[in-house]
Formats: C-alpha cells, sequence, structure tokens
C-alpha cells in the first residue's frame, strides 16, 4: 500500500511530536526501519483504556496477544479492543513497519460497529479488499489526523467525525457474516433487544413482533438458546455496561440508565453478581498507565 505522496506523514510521528494517551483520541504515523530509534518493543501487559486501530502501510509487523501470535501486511487494519494485553514490532524477517495508528474512547453509540464478528478476546483483522476501499481508508486516516492536529476549537469534534466514518467504512467491509443456525424469529428479536437494551421491552411486545403467543416465544427462545428472555438480555446489559465503563468516564447512574435500570443500587447489586466486582471496582481496573511512545 504505496502513501500519498501529497500528504506528509512524517509530522504526525514519534520522530516529530511527543503524544498522551489521556485524549479521547490520538492519532499518528509510526516509520519503523530496522535498527531505527523507533525500532523497539511496545508491551502493554494490561492492554488499554480505548481502543487502537491500526493500518499497516508498508513492510510487516510482529503482534502477540493471549499467546496468539499474528501478522499485518500492507492492507491489514488491526482492531485492539480495550484491555487485551498485547505487544508487537517489526517482524524480523521484514527491514520496516510503517504504520497509520489512533486511539480512542468510542461515543456510547459506536460499540455494536466495533463487533468485528471474530472469535477470541485479542487484536481483531481486517484485510482491505482492494485499491477503491484502501483509498477510502488512507482518506479517512488523513481527515483524522489532520483535524486531530490542527488545534482549532472544533478539532477533536471534527476528528472524531472522521473517526466515526472509519469505523462504520470498517463494519461495511467486514466478511458477510454466516446465517444464523438458531431460528430467525429469536435471532430477530435478539437484535431487538440489542437495540433497546435501556427498554423494559416486555415478553407481550416480543411475542407480537414474531406472531407467537408470549407462552410459546418463552418456550421457543429457551430452546433456541437454552435460557430465559430475561437473563439473556440481563447478561447483555452488562456486558454493554462493562464496555461502557472500560470506554467512558460516564457517571455509574448514567451507565445504569443507559442499559435499562433507573435504580443505580439495584444495577450495582446485578453487576457485582456478574462480574464479582462493582462497578467503580471494574473500572478501575482499566486504569492503564500511560506511554509516551507511539501507538
Amino acid at each position: 500500500m504505496d502513501n500519498p505522496a501529497a500528504f506528509n506523514f512524517l509530522r504526525h510521528s514519534p520522530l516529530m511530536k511527543n503524544f498522551s494517551f489521556h485524549a479521547y483520541l490520538v492519532a499518528g504515523f509510526t516509520p519503523i526501519a530496522a535498527g531505527s530509534v523507533l525500532d523497539d518493543l511496545i508491551n502493554r501487559p494490561k492492554g488499554m483504556k480505548g481502543y487502537i486501530l491500526n493500518l499497516t502501510l508498508t513492510g510487516k509487523g510482529e503482534v502477540e496477544t493471549y499467546d496468539t501470535r499474528q501478522y499485518c501486511v500492507p492492507g491489514d487494519m488491526l482492531l485492539f479492543p480495550p484491555g487485551a494485553p498485547h505487544h508487537y514490532r517489526r517482524a524480523a524477517d521484514s527491514d520496516s513497519w510503517d504504520h497509520l495508528w489512533v486511539y480512542f474512547r468510542p461515543r456510547p453509540y459506536w460499540i455494536d460497529w466495533l463487533d468485528w464478528h471474530q472469535p477470541g478476546l485479542g487484536v481483531k483483522r481486517l484485510r482491505l479488499p482492494g485499491a477503491q476501499p484502501a483509498a477510502e481508508v488512507m482518506t479517512l486516516f488523513q481527515a483524522i489526523l489532520t483535524f486531530s492536529d490542527s488545534g482549532g476549537h472544533l478539532s477533536e469534534a471534527l476528528a472524531m467525525n472522521a473517526l466515526e466514518k472509519l469505523i462504520l467504512c470498517c463494519q461495511q467491509l467486514l466478511p458477510a457474516q454466516p446465517v444464523p443456525t438458531c431460528d430467525p424469529r429469536i435471532a430477530a428479536l435478539c437484535q431487538y433487544l440489542n437495540e433497546n437494551l435501556d427498554r423494559d421491552v416486555k415478553i407481550e411486545e416480543l411475542a407480537q413482533r414474531v406472531y407467537l403467543s408470549p407462552s410459546r416465544l418463552a418456550h421457543l427462545f429457551r430452546q433456541e438458546l437454552d435460557t430465559t428472555i430475561l437473563c439473556w438480555r440481563e447478561t447483555q446489559r452488562v456486558s454493554r455496561a462493562k464496555s461502557l465503563l472500560q470506554i467512558s468516564q460516564l457517571p455509574i447512574a448514567t451507565i445504569a440508565r443507559m442499559v435499562g435500570y433507573e435504580d443505580q443500587l439495584y444495577f450495582s447489586r446485578l453487576f457485582r453478581k456478574h462480574v464479582a466486582l462493582s462497578p467503580t471496582q471494574y473500572r478501575q481496573q482499566f486504569d492503564e498507565s500511560i506511554q509516551v511512545r507511539s501507538a
């Protein structure tokens, strides 16, 4: 993947500036040549509090997470989820690894778009399928770099908007998912519930959506997923709350309401039942030690 000659990536590199990962969005370009000052191991045994998107331009990188090693080549986009331990460097059989990256704390409604539907807890990969998608992704990365470095009063908002477009672009480029093996009515209801975790959706409403009686729906749901509708939704709410605690500084009460609980005390008890930690304790686990080196 060739760098567009008209764009000065080097001015966004650790050779030209320092980076602080206290911000909601930090973006840069890291050119690594064998034996250069940047030719070093980046080691994050506790991961980061936010996400990282990393796009290889030239050369080859080596990434390890959860005892799994993978290599990235030009056109590979990697997504590092919050809290995923990882380390990476230039691959030993390559004399360089140039990559673009953006570290960010997502807006809460981005979380579903950051699910790349790949198994495991570690780093996710997207191979850009051709020259046109690669050019679109490069244009969005350039916009993120330009806006995040402009210093204007709207610079962060503009950079975040460009990042949102990049995340949506990646979501559209993901390979098509296999047809769900469970009953399509149950699959549709699961999607509906996930989109409405903040609402107290009644089983009668769900039953009407799929033209079943409440009792028949309850039976079919348990038959397909081996759990009840309420238990399944509770698990999804806790999972969404965990993501929001990792990537935002929203008050616990606000997160509770966003996942359907008006009573913060009840939400905290429920969260502890699932996670064995209070929401505050869980959030503290993701306080990372900031590295002022590149991502």
